[in-house]
C-alpha cells in the first residue's frame, strides 16, 4: 500500500493531505507552523499524522512540499549578502530599473533598496552583441580582479548577469567556473541559467533574487531532506514551484526563486483538480488563510500563468500561477485609520499570539473573533475541538470599537466582516472584470481555513449563484501538491517575424528545446506514460512593447513538423489579442520574441469517479445555536458534522457545517449537496430569483 503526501506550510498552520489510491482512502491533518524552523512542523506533523492513521512511514513513496521559506526571506530581508558581477556600464541597472513608481500618486513611496549593495556590484569589461556574437572577451586579469572583489565583499552568494547572455552564455560560464574554483563556498547564480530571456533589468533582478535565496534555501532544504530521509526512508521529496509543478530538491537548491509563489500555486492546482471532479470548467478561487487571501481564475480547468510578477516589491520574470493576494485573513485586525474610518487588514495577529479568542494573549479584534461573536464559529473550537475558542475574550476586544461606533458588538463584528468581504471582492474584480471576464459566468470555490466562512457574501456581491466547497477546504493547497505534475520550463529568446521563414526558425527552435526537455525527462526518471510537452510563443504586433503568450502545439512529443503554418499562427495570435484587448488586426505584421516549451510528467493516477447508489438519507444535526447571518438579529441554525454527511445528501439553510479544517455557513434558503467525491455544491438563493 503506497502513500503519497502533500504538505503545505502556511503562516498559521502546516497542512497535510495523505492519499492511498490503491485503497481509495485519504487523510488530512493540521499542525501549528513553526516560523523559526518550518521543517520542524513538517517532520513533527508527519509523524503525528502517520501515528494517528496508522500509516507506515516506510510506505510513503512521495512527499510533495510547498514552501514559504523563500517568500518570507524576501519579505523579511533575511537572505544572504549578494555580490553582483555585470557588464561594464551596467552597475546601476538594479536602481534605474524601469523608472516607474510603485504607487503613481504616492511621491514618498519608493521601490525597495536593491538586494545587492552598490559597493558589492562589480563591473567586468566584457560584451556580447545582440545576435550572440562576442564583441569583447574579458581578460584573465579582469576576471581575477572581479573575483578578488567578490571574495572581499564577504557575501555568501554571487549573481552573474551579463548583457545578452541569454543569446550567448560563454562569458557567464567562464566567470562562474573561475569563481567556483577559487571560492567554492560562495553560491553562484547565472542569468543564462536562471531565466535566459531578453529584458535585461528583469533578468538581472530575478538572478539577484535567486542568489539572495540560495544559501537560505540550501540550509533549509538540507535540514528537511535529512529529516525526511530519516523518518520516511522510501519517500521521494518534491518541491512545488511558482508555475504549479514539482521540481527535485536539487533543482530547487539551484533555483530557489522558483518557489517564491509556491503555496498559492499549489492551491490553484488543487482547485483545478476539484473543478474536474465536480465538472465545473470555470472557477474563481478564494483561498483565505490566517493572514491573507489569494484569488485566481481557472478557465476550462486550466490555471492562467503570468510571466512578470512582483514579490515583496522585487520584479521576477518567470512562469508563475496568476494569483492576486489581498491582506484579508482570519487574523486580520480591525483598526481605525487617521481619518476615523474603520479598516480591516492587512495588519494581522499572525500565528502567535493570534486572535484574542485563542487565549494566547492577543488583544486586538480580528476576523476570527468577529465570526465567533456572530455564532458562525463554535466556541467548541478549531481542529475538531483541539483548539478551543473563548467568545468572552472576543467580546472584550470588540467592545471598545462598538462603543466608539455606537453599535452593538454583534453589529460591529458583522460590519468588520463586510469590510473584509469588500477587500476580497475588489481583488477578484482585478482578475475577472478588469480582464474582460464576467464573474457571473464562473463558480466560486472557497478554500483555506477561513474561505468558506466568507464566500457566500463574496459570491452575492459578484452575482455568482453557485459555490463549490472542497471536501477538505483547509487542505486544498496540500492536496494540490499531491496531484501536481513534475514540471520544467525551457525558453529561447529569439526575435523573428511570423512568416514562412519565421516558421522554419520556430521549427528549429522547437527541436532544440525538445531535446533539452527529453534530457530533463530522463534525468528526472519521469514515467514515459505521463510525459507531455506544450509549445507556447510570446508574440506581439510589430511596434508593441509587451507580448501575449499564445499556445501553439502540445502532445506527448513534438517535432518541427508540429508547428502550424504562418496563417494559423497569425490567426491564433489575433484571437488571443482579441480576448485580452477587445480587438485585433488581420493585416498588421506579428513577431515572436520568446519560444517556450513546458515539459510535465504526471506522477499521480486519478481513481475513477465514485457513484452514488441508493437513498443517501437525510443528515442529522448534532446541535443547534443562534447564528447572525445578517447584522440585526440571529436565527436558530442547525449544526452538522461534515464527517457524518454522505454523498447525495443535502442541507437547506439556515445551517452551519463544521469539520476539522473549516466551517461552512449555509444561509437561509441556500441548499448544500454533497457530491460523490465529498465536495459541497451550494446553490445560492438570492432575493428576486426563483
Amino acid at each position: 500500500m503506497g502513500w503519497t503526501i502533500g504538505v503545505d506550510v502556511g503562516g498559521t498552520f502546516t497542512d497535510f493531505y495523505a492519499a492511498n489510491d490503491e485503497a481509495g482512502i485519504f487523510h488530512v491533518g493540521k499542525t501549528p507552523s513553526t516560523p523559526a524552523n518550518p521543517a520542524q512542523a513538517i517532520l513533527s506533523g508527519l509523524s503525528a499524522l502517520c501515528e494517528r492513521y496508522e500509516i507506515p512511514l516506510d510506505a510513503i513513496g512521495r512527499l510533495s512540499h510547498g514552501t514559504t521559506v523563500g517568500t518570507n526571506a524576501l519579505i523579511q530581508r533575511t537572505g544572504s549578502g549578494v555580490a553582483l558581477v555585470t557588464t561594464k556600464g551596467f552597475r546601476d541597472l538594479l536602481e534605474i530599473g524601469r523608472q516607474t513608481r510603485p504607487h503613481m500618486y504616492d511621491l514618498q513611496n519608493d521601490h525597495p533598496a536593491p538586494l545587492a549593495d552598490r559597493e558589492h556590484r562589480i563591473e567586468l569589461d566584457e560584451r556580447i552583441g545582440a545576435q550572440g556574437e562576442v564583441v569583447r572577451s574579458p581578460t584573465d586579469a579582469d576576471i581575477d580582479a572581479a573575483i578578488d572583489a567578490v571574495i572581499a565583499s564577504g557575501c555568501g552568494a554571487c549573481a552573474i548577469g551579463f548583457l545578452f547572455a541569454f543569446r550567448n552564455s560563454e562569458h557567464e560560464e567562464k566567470f562562474a567556473a573561475a569563481l567556483r574554483m577559487r571560492a567554492p563556498e560562495i553560491a553562484v547564480s547565472l542569468s543564462s541559467e536562471v531565466q535566459p530571456e531578453f529584458r535585461e533589468y528583469e533578468r538581472l533582478s530575478t538572478t539577484v533574487l535567486n542568489a539572495y535565496l540560495q544559501p537560505v534555501m540550501w540550509e533549509y532544504l538540507q535540514t528537511l531532506e535529512n529529516g525526511v530521509a530519516e523518518s520516511a526512508p522510501n519517500a521521494t521529496l518534491g518541491i512545488n514551484q511558482s508555475s504549479g509543478g514539482l521540481m527535485s530538491v536539487k533543482r530547487s537548491r539551484e533555483f530557489p526563486v522558483r518557489t517564491a509563489l509556491s503555496g498559492p500555486a499549489a492551491g490553484a492546482v488543487g482547485a483545478a483538480h476539484v473543478a474536474r471532479q465536480t465538472d465545473r470548467r470555470n472557477i474563481i478561487t478564494l483561498d483565505m488563510g490566517g493572514t491573507s487571501a489569494d484569488v485566481a481564475l481557472i478557465r476550462n480547468y486550466k490555471v492562467d500563468l503570468a510571466f512578470d510578477r512582483d514579490v515583496a516589491g522585487f520584479p521576477i520574470r518567470m512562469p508563475c500561477v496568476d494569483v492576486e493576494t489581498v491582506g484579508a485573513g482570519g487574523g486580520s485586525v480591525a483598526w481605525f485609520d487617521r481619518d476615523g474610518l474603520l479598516k480591516a487588514g492587512p495588519i494581522s495577529a499572525g500565528a502567535y499570539p493570534g486572535p484574542a479568542c485563542y487565549g494566547n494573549g492577543g488583544d486586538q479584534p480580528t476576523t476570527t473573533d468577529a465570526n465567533l461573536l456572530l455564532g458562525r464559529l463554535s466556541s467548541r473550537g478549531l481542529l475538531d475541538g483541539d483548539m478551543g475558542l473563548d467568545p468572552g475574550l472576543s467580546r472584550k476586544v470588540y467592545q471598545p470599537i462598538a462603543d466608539r461606533l455606537g453599535f452593538s458588538v454583534e453589529r460591529t463584528a458583522h460590519g468588520v466582516l463586510g469590510i473584509v468581504v469588500a477587500n476580497m471582492v475588489r481583488t477578484i474584480r482585478t482578475i475577472s472584470v478588469e480582464r474582460g471576464h464576467d464573474p457571473r459566468d464562473f463558480v466560486l470555490m472557497p478554500f483555506g481555513g477561513a474561505g468558506p466562512l466568507h464566500a457566500r457574501d463574496v459570491a452575492v456581491s459578484l452575482g455568482i449563484h453557485e459555490m463549490v466547497v472542497p471536501a477538505a477546504p483547509g487542505i486544498v493547497c496540500a492536496q494540490g501538491l499531491l496531484v501536481s505534475d513534475l514540471k520544467e520550463d525551457f525558453v529561447s529568446s529569439r526575435r523573428f517575424a511570423i512568416d514562412e521563414d519565421g516558421v522554419k526558425v520556430l521549427a528549429l527552435t522547437l527541436e532544440e528545446l525538445h531535446d533539452r526537455a527529453v534530457e530533463w525527462f530522463d534525468g528526472e526518471d519521469a514515467p514515459q506514460s505521463g510525459r507531455h510537452v506544450q509549445l507556447v510563443v510570446d508574440a506581439r504586433y510589430v511596434g508593441q512593447n509587451f507580448e501575449l503568450a499564445v499556445p501553439v502545439a502540445g502532445g506527448s512529443t513534438l517535432s518541427g513538423t508540429d508547428v502550424p503554418n504562418a496563417a494559423n499562427l497569425h490567426a491564433a495570435f489575433c484571437q488571443a489579442h482579441d480576448v485580452a484587448y477587445g480587438y485585433s488586426s488581420d493585416t498588421d505584421p506579428i513577431e515572436i520574441v520568446n519560444v517556450r516549451l513546458s515539459a510535465s510528467a504526471k506522477l499521480h493516477d486519478f481513481p475513477d469517479k465514485p457513484e452514488v447508489t441508493g437513498d443517501p438519507g437525510t443528515p442529522s444535526p448534532r446541535d443547534r445555536r443562534p447564528v447572525y447571518f445578517e447584522a440585526h438579529e440571529p436565527v436558530e441554525a442547525r449544526i452538522y458534522d461534515r464527517a457524518e454527511m454522505r454523498p447525495g445528501q443535502s442541507i437547506t439553510g439556515p445551517a452551519v457545517i463544521e469539520q476539522m479544517d473549516t466551517t461552512t455557513p449555509v444561509y437561509p434558503g441556500d441548499v448544500a449537496e454533497m457530491t460523490p467525491d465529498g465536495h459541497l455544491i451550494i446553490k445560492i438563493h438570492m432575493e428576486g430569483t426563483a
